[in-house]
């Protein structure tokens, strides 16, 4: 597409830099083409990385990510394509499904992620354990892969690692330290197998990123997957190191792999991949119209960097289902609602499947936000699609704030029921 003209500014508007981020995440617009397995991993390949959270309140992480930016889809289709070799689980950010033609890359960085909580643990529990977890591992060797529930659970003087028997501590263990991969899953428990042989089966070419080519790479890579970032934004989305200032990327803007974007409202530059200088170009005339409504997993990558939800949306958003119920403000698994370019307020919602009700226990919208028609019926659209998607056809919304959304939600969603 060629370089950016040398010594013009570029500026683009807040909203425009939302609308860039949005676009590249695949979330600006409604899915225009029917769900297939194909498109499954060109989302998780747009976004590099697609956290894992076992929160089965409403849909695992993973798969609400995915439903988000797809609409109506097959999550087995996931699972297939773990099974099949077409993605692999590492820890990146946090536990994540990547793609594995990113395998490379990241097993290039693996020396350089010790410092990692889960590489730390690891570490510590095979010094404590050698020997049994050695055992394991050749029995694993000669006997195929397993999973921790083909051991029997045995009595422990104290709790750790949640509580989990030996034999999943010593597998996760290995899992990190890189011995073991993920073979697939069954009902999304975790089956371990050698390294070696799951990459046999992807066939995957194994030959290693240096250290300095795999950090230029995850920088890339981050700036790509985000559309538009802050240079201190970037090394959280892989966890790739310290955080960035902007000096440290004067030489990707000179070469001409970076363009240096003002943002207007922004503290700091903003940073944009040369590949998404259509769509810069584009915001650049404010061209970039965000018409998608839905509600957003609270392991998004548009959210779980906190700081950077705060800055590019206004949206202060902090995960408490692990916080104590009394101390909690909105509830337990709150997803954010995303509203044609805005993050406009947050539900706590729980799909009860056998019962088939979709329960939203509370609807809070942000301070500020006048819910007009379009609004309104944009936000029951999304509920009724997601509520759809799990077969839970009954919705109930119990309250919100302020009060009066929650009448016009049942309002809105008796209208297309």
């Amino acid at each position: 597409m060629g370089r950016p003209e040398t010594g013009n500014e570029v500026r683009i508007s807040a909203q425009q830099a939302r609308n860039l981020h949005l676009a590249v995440q695949g979330l600006l617009t409604p899915a225009r083409a029917r769900a297939t397995r194909a498109r499954v991993l060109a989302a998780i390949a747009r976004m590099r990385v697609l956290q894992i959270d076992t929160i089965n309140v409403v849909a695992r992480s993973p798969y609400l990510v995915l439903f988000s930016r797809l609409g109506h889809y097959a999550p087995h289709w996931l699972d297939e394509l773990l099974a099949r070799g077409k993605i692999f689980e590492c820890w990146a950010h946090e536990a994540c499904f990547v793609p594995m033609d990113d395998y490379v890359l990241h097993r290039g960085q693996f020396d350089a992620r010790a410092g990692h909580w889960a590489h730390q643990r690891a570490a510590r529990m095979h010094r404590e354990h050698r020997a049994s977890m050695d055992k394991l591992l050749a029995h694993i060797r000669g006997h195929g892969p397993v999973k921790s529930s083909d051991f029997e659970r045995q009595p422990r003087a104290q709790p750790g690692w949640w509580e989990w028997k030996d034999e999943k501590r010593w597998l996760e263990a290995w899992f990190a330290l890189g011995e073991l991969m993920i073979a697939r899953r069954d009902g999304f428990q975790r089956v371990y197998d050698l390294t070696e042989r799951v990459l046999a089966r992807a066939k995957v070419d194994t030959a290693a990123f240096s250290p300095v080519d795999a950090s230029r790479q995850f920088t890339l890579g981050a700036v790509r997957a985000l559309g538009i970032a802050q240079a201190r934004w970037i090394a959280d989305y892989f966890r790739s190191g310290r955080k960035h200032k902007d000096a440290d990327l004067d030489d990707f803007v000179a070469a001409g792999e970076l363009i240096r974007v003002h943002v207007r409202g922004w503290e700091n530059c903003g940073y944009v991949h040369r590949e998404h200088l259509a769509p810069l170009r584009r915001a650049q005339r404010s061209a970039l119209r965000a018409t998608h409504t839905t509600l957003l997993s609270p392991f998004d990558p548009v959210v779980w960097d906190r700081e950077r939800a705060l800055s590019m949306f206004d949206f202060d958003y902090r995960l408490e289902c692990y916080t104590p119920a009394h101390k909690r403000r909105y509830g337990y698994f709150v997803l954010p609602i995303l509203h044609r370019g805005s993050l406009i307020g947050r539900l706590d919602a729980k799909a009860h499947r056998g019962e088939g009700v979709f329960e939203i226990k509370s609807i809070d919208l942000q301070t500020g936000v006048a819910p007009d028609d379009e609004s309104i019926a944009d936000v029951a659209g999304a509920i009724r699609e997601c509520a759809d998607w799990h077969a839970t056809l009954r919705v109930i919304v119990r309250k919100s704030d302020p009060p009066a959304f929650a009448r016009q939600l049942r309002k809105a969603l008796a209208m297309i029921e």
